[in-house]
């Protein structure tokens, strides 16, 4: 069964988004930016949400979890939650 690891941070709109992400791609630390700034729990733990599989996350997610290349950080991620950016940090299919 196809299962992934990947870690995320959370923000409420899709500009704040943006700009972590620039941030990241300029050698900023996912961890400390999504300690610092996502609104989710897993932000305690750097945005990691550890291993799921198929269908444990909201469909957007999900979609991006289980087809992006694993190590490069995706988004802005629409759902109903927010805006995410996400990095898949393993994935067996």
């Amino acid at each position: 069964m196809a299962h992934a690891s990947a870690r995320h941070i959370l923000v409420s709109s899709e500009a704040q988004c943006n700009e972590l992400k620039a941030a990241i791609e300029g050698g900023a630390d996912f961890a400390q930016l999504a300690r610092e700034h996502s609104s989710c729990p897993s932000r305690a733990d750097g945005g990691n949400l550890g291993t799921f599989g198929p269908g444990q996350m909201v469909p957007e997610f999900d979609k991006v979890v289980f087809s992006a290349p694993v190590n490069v950080v995706q988004g802005p991620v629409k759902t109903q939650f927010g805006y995410h950016l996400v990095e898949v940090t393993s994935r067996q299919d």
